[in-house]
């Protein structure tokens, strides 16, 4: 597995910076970062937590808390460690880390444009160095993967309703993932455009609709079925597809005509 050449950094010395979490979640991560210490020593360099549970997006007992381990070196040991925690990760709603290492990073700039710039807007160092402050990310890079992810999102719409054989809740999950991955893709769009980007969901959406001259009600409408038993007839579900699947379309048309 990938490692890295740097040398082990002593944790020992270095203290928690919890004090700007959400409350809701301060006890959660002490007791989830004691244990990975525990588990991992030396080899674990940093951690950063990202997404939603640092903005009011985040809903207690419903959103996922979502953490980014660099690590020293990527072995199976380290993966076997983490997945030891995993049952009273899953309980208090801890998604599993996303595990990388310095090298990793740097090396990943070109093709992660757009997840890096997500994760530079929405994160928060608690243990060791902050490893996005600083990260540099090229706009021709981040355009063609804008373009490449929605273009991809097309062909996972038709694949997914042809798979769903009529299967409303389906349908309305196939619709829901759409949309949650449609909000860091528009937040980079809007990166390319040099126009200040939001953390939150539903604002993110609404200055995407103004800047791309598109209808994004669509987009706020789905987003909120996530925290909903939503249930449609036939046509409304239909309806809803069509109207995702052709701003999508246009999304990726938009963008594959933007001049960087």
């Amino acid at each position: 597995m990938e490692g890295n050449s740097k040398n082990p950094v002593d944790n020992t010395k270095r203290e928690l910076q919890l004090d700007n979490l959400n409350p809701q979640i301060r006890e959660t991560l002490k007791d989830f970062i004691d244990k990975l210490q525990a588990a991992l020593g030396n080899n674990l360099q940093s951690i950063t937590v990202v997404g939603s549970s640092l903005t009011d997006d985040f809903k207690s007992g419903q959103s996922d808390i979502n953490t980014v381990l660099v690590l020293g070196k990527q072995n199976l040991s380290s993966l076997n460690a983490i997945a030891s925690l995993a049952k009273p990760m899953s309980k208090k709603k801890l998604s599993a880390p996303l595990l990388m290492s310095a090298s990793y990073i740097e090396r990943s700039r070109d093709v992660f444009g757009v997840e890096f710039l997500d994760l530079q807007l929405t994160h928060l160092t608690v243990f060791g160095e902050d490893p996005f402050a600083s990260l540099t990310i090229d706009k021709k890079d981040v355009r063609l993967q804008c373009e490449r992810e929605l273009k991809a999102m097309l062909i996972r719409l038709r694949q997914g309703y042809i798979a769903a054989a009529g299967n409303r809740n389906l349908v309305r999950d196939i619709l829901i993932a759409t949309v949650k991955s449609l909000a860091p893709t528009l937040r980079a769009m809007l990166w390319l455009k040099d126009i200040k980007r939001i953390s939150l969901t539903e604002p993110t959406f609404q200055k995407a609709a103004e800047v791309f001259s598109v209808n994004t009600d669509i987009l706020i409408t789905v987003d909120g079925w996530r925290h909903e038993k939503i249930r449609l007839d036939g046509q409304e579900m239909e309806r809803t597809f069509e109207s995702i699947y052709s701003l999508v379309d246009r999304l990726a048309e938009t963008v594959d005509k933007l001049e960087i």
